[in-house]
């Protein structure tokens, strides 16, 4: 069996797929936007911050597999970076990150088309938003389409995020995913309507396809893996007023992951707790964030190793997020060895058993979240123990574990 392989960017998961692809020989092609080696002396000319995202678009397989289509995407990242954020705003913007996944989708439809009977490949692999046209031209040629929804079905993030603009109405302008036109929404059901088979990587965000208006293909839940578990970690759990509870949340800055509940509810501890907060603001200006964030640390982005390396400095992630495909962040933490609180609307319920090696609460509930946060500060062993059983969950599954299962079921039934 042959796949080709679409995305435009390549994060963690499509490398372990590809990966698994590639040892067993299905991987025929793989298109993204730009793909690099670290040896490339033009890396050098580019700003720090661009070099260092550029860095991290090399892929584990031979060079001759990937095509890329770079011009939209170096736009997108360089060009903001001179004052030219017009051209990269949501949807309209001619670089935005839109405009990207449908240039590379456009690609692929029409490499697809040109390919003869003999170099065809049996299936397409491709994601949200970047899959409508490659899966057009797929079913004129009987290949199969097979997709991946990353993140819950977007009827059912209405369903979900609406209310929260009049819980937290200062924090609506965070709510950014709310505002997608009606075409991008058209265009998520059609390629959800084309796709033979549908992948998700959690229950919940299976949970969410449940409100599609139609008959949807075979939904699979394959969860992703875990990044590489940190060696040994020496744990400080004598909280006193001269060490407070070190909490860190990691994401995007949106009510969506359920920010306004974090800073309300550590607010409640004073100088018990500490708050690190890593990640960009999103959508328009919003001052109860603006506010919120300067009584706390707030790191606006760094390094992948660096966010890791800081996992390891804290001593809970707390990630109360209302809306999440998986959570790449909660099974980083594990992997370093500090245990997560999370939600029932995340990967939470597939990985976490509750007071074991995690804590789960209800999503959406600042008193909940008061609730776990107390629950570690009254017994501060827990953070050691629970931390433990967390990176023995993440030894169990590794990336190449998850690439291999999700390999497994696409061939299974080919």
């Amino acid at each position: 069996m042959k796949i080709v392989l679409s995305h435009p960017t390549g994060n963690q998961n499509v490398r372990a797929l590809m990966a698994a692809l590639s040892k067993s020989g299905a991987l025929s092609e793989f298109h993204t936007s730009v793909a690099v080696t670290p040896a490339q002396r033009w890396l050098k000319l580019l700003p720090g911050n661009v070099r260092d995202e550029l860095l991290r678009r090399s892929f584990p397989i031979h060079y001759d597999q990937i095509h890329t289509h770079p011009g939209l995407e170096m736009a997108r990242l360089i060009l903001p970076k001179v004052g030219l954020k017009s051209v990269v705003k949501h949807e309209v913007g001619w670089a935005s990150i839109d405009a990207v996944y449908k240039d590379i989708d456009r690609a692929v439809a029409k490499r697809l088309s040109y390919l003869n009977v003999m170099n065809r490949p049996d299936a397409i692999y491709a994601y949200e938003d970047g899959a409508a046209f490659t899966f057009k031209e797929a079913k004129k040629r009987n290949i199969k389409c097979l997709y991946e929804l990353p993140i819950g079905y977007w009827r059912a993030a209405q369903l979900f995020l609406k209310p929260e603009q009049e819980r937290w109405p200062d924090w609506a302008p965070t709510l950014s995913g709310l505002m997608d036109s009606a075409d991008k929404l058209q265009r998520k059901d059609e390629e959800l309507r084309l796709a033979d088979r549908v992948f998700v990587a959690s229950r919940f965000t299976a949970k969410t396809l449940d409100h599609f208006p139609g008959k949807l293909s075979t939904v699979e839940v394959i969860p992703y893996g875990f990044p590489v578990v940190a060696g040994t970690r020496n744990y400080t759990t004598d909280l006193s007023l001269s060490r407070p509870l070190k909490l860190l949340f990691v994401g995007g800055l949106s009510q969506r992951k359920g920010i306004a509940d974090l800073f309300a509810a550590v607010n409640t501890f004073g100088q018990r707790v500490e708050l690190t907060v890593v990640g960009n603001k999103t959508g328009a200006n919003c001052p109860a964030l603006n506010e919120a964030l300067s009584k706390h640390r707030w790191i606006p982005g760094l390094p992948h190793e660096g966010i890791l390396k800081l996992m390891r400095e804290h001593d809970v992630l707390v990630f109360p997020s209302l809306f999440e495909g998986f959570g790449l962040v909660i099974t980083e933490a594990m992997a370093q060895g500090t245990p997560v609180i999370t939600t029932e609307r995340t990967v939470g319920p597939d990985i976490i058993q509750n007071g074991d090696n995690g804590w789960l609460i209800e999503a959406g509930s600042t008193e909940r979240l008061r609730d776990a946060i107390e629950n570690v500060l009254i017994n501060p062993a827990l953070i050691e123990n629970t931390g433990k059983a967390a990176m023995e969950t993440a030894r169990k599954r590794p990336w190449e574990v998850s690439g291999k299962e999700l390999l497994d079921a696409i061939i299974k039934n080919n």
